[in-house]
C-alpha cells in the first residue's frame, strides 16, 4: 500500500501542481507525484505526511483523501494499491528542499503538465483537481491557496484558475455574497488601485 500526494499551489493567478523526478526506482526519467510506501505502524495519513516531508521538505499542510487506485497493472513489477490525497499551499510560503533520491522538483501549471508522467499519476492529478473544484464550488474550501485575508478580485482569480473558466465579476460577487461565508475585515489593501477591502473566511 502506498500514498501519493497531489500538492496544489496558487501563484500569480495560476494553479500549479508539484512533481518530482527520482534518482531511484522504475520511473527515473518520469515526473511523479510525491509518494511512497506505507509502513506497518503508519496510517495512510501519516504516510502521506511523511513522503511529502521526505521528498520536498514541506510539512504541516492539511490533506484530504481523494480515492484509492487498485488496477491490476498500475505498477510495472508488482501489485500496488495506492491512496491519493491532495493538499493546498502558497508556493512562496513553502520553499522546496532538494532531498535524497530526488533529482528535480518543479511546480507545473495545471494546464501545462509534462508529457512524461509516471504510472497513473496523471489520472490521480485529474481526480484530485475534480475534488478540489467540487469543494471550492460548493463549500468555498481552498485551504492555504490564499492568505488569511484577501480581496474579492484575488478570490475570483483563484476560482477562475481552479475551475479553468472566466467568471463574470458581477455574478461572481453576487454568488459569493449569497453563500454568507466571508467577512469584510474593514481593512483596505494598500498599494492596490481602487483600495479594495480585505476579506476572510468566517470561522
Amino acid at each position: 500500500m502506498t500514498a501519493d500526494v497531489a500538492l496544489f499551489g496558487f501563484n500569480e493567478g495560476e494553479l500549479k501542481i508539484l512533481l518530482t523526478k527520482r534518482s531511484v526506482g522504475l520511473k527515473k526519467n518520469f515526473w511523479l507525484l510525491p509518494g511512497g510506501i506505507m509502513e506497518e505502524e503508519e496510517t495512510l495519513e501519516q504516510c502521506a505526511t511523511k513522503v511529502l516531508l521526505y521528498l520536498t521538505g514541506i510539512k504541516n499542510v492539511p490533506m484530504q483523501q481523494v480515492k484509492a487506485y487498485s488496477k491490476l497493472k498500475r505498477h510495472d513489477v508488482k501489485r500496488v494499491v495506492t491512496v491519493s490525497f491532495y493538499a493546498l499551499v502558497q508556493p512562496k510560503n513553502h520553499p522546496i528542499e532538494q532531498k535524497v533520491n530526488v533529482t528535480e522538483t518543479k511546480w507545473f501549471n495545471i494546464k501545462e503538465l509534462p508529457k512524461k508522467i509516471g504510472f497513473d499519476h496523471k489520472e490521480i492529478i485529474t481526480d484530485a483537481l475534480k475534488l478540489l473544484q467540487y469543494n471550492l464550488n460548493h463549500h468555498m474550501t481552498f485551504g492555504q491557496l490564499l492568505p488569511e485575508t484577501f480581496t474579492l478580485n484575488e478570490l475570483q482569480s483563484l476560482y477562475e484558475a481552479v475551475l479553468n473558466e472566466q467568471l463574470d465579476r458581477r455574478n461572481f460577487r453576487k454568488r459569493i455574497s449569497q453563500l454568507e461565508l466571508l467577512e469584510n475585515t474593514g481593512i483596505i489593501k494598500k498599494g492596490v488601485k481602487g483600495g479594495p477591502f480585505l476579506y476572510r473566511i468566517l470561522k
